[in-house]
């Protein structure tokens, strides 16, 4: 079932977004006003049309960009400033092209100055988590696409993050690797319990992943629609085929559709 969301995640807050406004020193803005709260171990899809800002917010949620006005605020953390361990995956992998598959996974444990030996396990460890156990001596020009995305996404779990941010890390893929890392990202959320924010153009992908799809009106970026997909996981291939399925489709793409046609008409 496909709900407009009133509420607050029943899961408890990991992060609360109030009056959230980004201005660039252009003068653009990219984003407005945008109120929005997150839970613990959700899976929530932002959705929209290209320069709605999807991927400024995540970079405020990153802390790689600090909103012009407007607050973020991490409830559990002590005064509600302080980011949980996070990670970002890109649209591309952005892999060191000289270092192998495990140095690259290790990179951010390098970075942390942890111990060798628990260095190396954990990465081999991330590896094979996201099925490329028997790659770790592969250089970045011997991976597929989907390949190199894995190791990407490897190096962000490496970490153990408490939030994963993915900024559209699938759409450069053919439709049957991004079938399978769709699949695989969701076992892997079910299984280690993190919150993942998911960034898409694609309606049909965020009806398929997501618990919650917020929909972000044309620039400036403001919450149009904040739906909940209220299907259980896992989600196998025979949902994708299911009239439900369709019906979440069309529904979503009815609220984007909204936001297009409110900005044509000013």
């Amino acid at each position: 079932m496909l709900l407009e969301r009133n509420d607050s995640p029943p899961s408890g807050a990991l992060l609360r977004l109030r009056g959230v406004t980004k201005r660039y020193t252009s003068g653009t803005v990219a984003l407005r006003d945008v109120d929005l709260v997150i839970g613990r171990h959700q899976f929530v899809s932002l959705l929209g049309s290209s320069g709605c800002g999807k991927s400024t917010l995540l970079k405020l949620i990153s802390g790689l960009g600090q909103p012009s006005a407007g607050t973020l605020d991490w409830p559990a953390a002590p005064g509600g400033a302080r980011r949980p361990e996070l990670s970002f995956v890109f649209q591309e992998p952005t892999l060191l092209p000289w270092a192998t598959a495990l140095r690259n996974v290790a990179l951010p444990l390098r970075l942390a100055g942890l111990d060798r030996g628990e260095i190396e396990e954990r990465a081999r460890r991330a590896l094979g988590t996201v099925g490329l156990a028997g790659f770790e001596r592969a250089y970045p020009r011997e991976l597929s696409g989907g390949m190199k995305m894995r190791v990407s996404i490897a190096r962000a779990l490496v970490t153990r993050p408490s939030i994963l941010l993915m900024d559209e890390p699938f759409a450069a893929l053919d439709e049957i690797a991004r079938t399978r890392l769709n699949d695989d990202l969701l076992a892997l959320w079910q299984e280690q319990r993190f919150t993942i924010v998911f960034v898409t153009h694609s309606v049909f992908e965020s009806v398929y992943l997501a618990q919650r799809i917020v929909v972000l009106a044309a620039r400036p970026g403001r919450v149009a629609a904040d739906l909940d997909v209220d299907e259980a996981y896992p989600r196998s291939p025979a949902y994708r085929t299911s009239a439900i399925y369709a019906k979440h489709c069309e529904r979503v793409s009815a609220a984007l559709e909204s936001t297009m046609t409110a900005e044509s008409a000013r």
